[in-house]
């Protein structure tokens, strides 16, 4: 009797996990599962096919800049006109190798009262008006012959700078732009980039082109547009002044005209002959 009870005692906990089990199964069934996985596939379609929002670029702002404040001194000379006329900050040179010969640092009155002749080169630091400025009292050498200047300006700089003067004006009225900025431009117009040089071969010279230098190119313009204006001075004997000229033949050197400037044509000459002696 004791091992029928411990055999009925036996069966009966089979019976409960039996039961346990079958909820479990129940539980996690298959079909559960299936439906649940179908359910986050559908959920991230969705989302995939839904119209993404656009982006706000936030706005970055830059901090400002802090510039150092200027000595009111040097404010100053950086506001100082030309002959306390026309300003100098706005002119520019288009010409990249002109660019370091030709000074254009703001002054009133043109004029370094030597302080440059102490070197060779130097003269590359006075301002570019003010070697204008020298080139009309002493327009220079045209091949064996001295260009000389009419006696009124001769030797005496407050006349040509009068002259000077007066030719700005005539500048500003026919073209209404600042009148240092067409100098400028005339310049770079005259200025020629071949020359020619001789070589001796076997006692023999032969032309040979060569490229100028910068300083060279400068100098040049600056002889060639007072030597025309001197020309057409002395030619209209009296009817016209000097800075009436230098103006005219400023004009025609920005216009690219062969047959007013003087200047442009001679630089036309100079080019003309290099490329035939290439």
């Amino acid at each position: 009797m004791v091992k029928k009870t411990t055999d009925a005692k036996k069966e009966k906990p089979s019976k409960e996990v039996s039961k346990k089990e079958t909820k479990v199964e129940k539980r996690v069934s298959p079909a559960k599962v299936d439906k649940k996985s179908r359910v986050k596939k559908e959920a991230k379609a969705e989302k995939k096919t839904s119209v993404e929002k656009p982006k706000v670029e936030k706005k970055v702002v830059k901090p400002k800049k802090i510039l150092p404040k200027l000595n009111p001194f040097q404010q100053q000379i950086n506001d100082m006109k030309m002959f306390g006329r026309w300003s100098v900050n706005d002119v520019i040179v288009s010409d990249p190798g002109l660019k370091a010969y030709m000074n254009l640092d703001p002054i009133f009155v043109p004029t370094s009262l030597g302080r440059f002749t102490s070197k060779q080169f130097w003269k590359s630091k006075r301002p570019i008006i003010e070697r204008l400025m020298i080139r009309v009292l002493v327009s220079g050498h045209r091949g064996k012959k001295h260009v000389r200047s009419s006696g009124s300006y001769t030797s005496a700089k407050i006349n040509a700078y009068n002259t000077l003067i007066k030719a700005f004006e005539i500048l500003e009225d026919k073209t209404k732009k600042n009148p240092i900025q067409v100098v400028v431009n005339a310049i770079e117009a005259a200025a020629p980039r071949e020359g020619i040089t001789t070589i001796e071969y076997g006692g023999v010279r032969y032309p040979r082109a060569v490229d100028l230098s910068p300083q060279r190119r400068v100098d040049l313009s600056l002889r060639w547009l007072t030597q025309g204006a001197n020309d057409k001075m002395v030619k209209s004997k009296g009817k016209k002044k000097i800075y009436e000229t230098l103006a005219e033949q400023i004009l025609a050197t920005v216009a690219y005209d062969q047959q007013k400037s003087f200047a442009y044509s001679k630089k036309y000459d100079v080019e003309r002959q290099a490329k035939a002696a290439r």
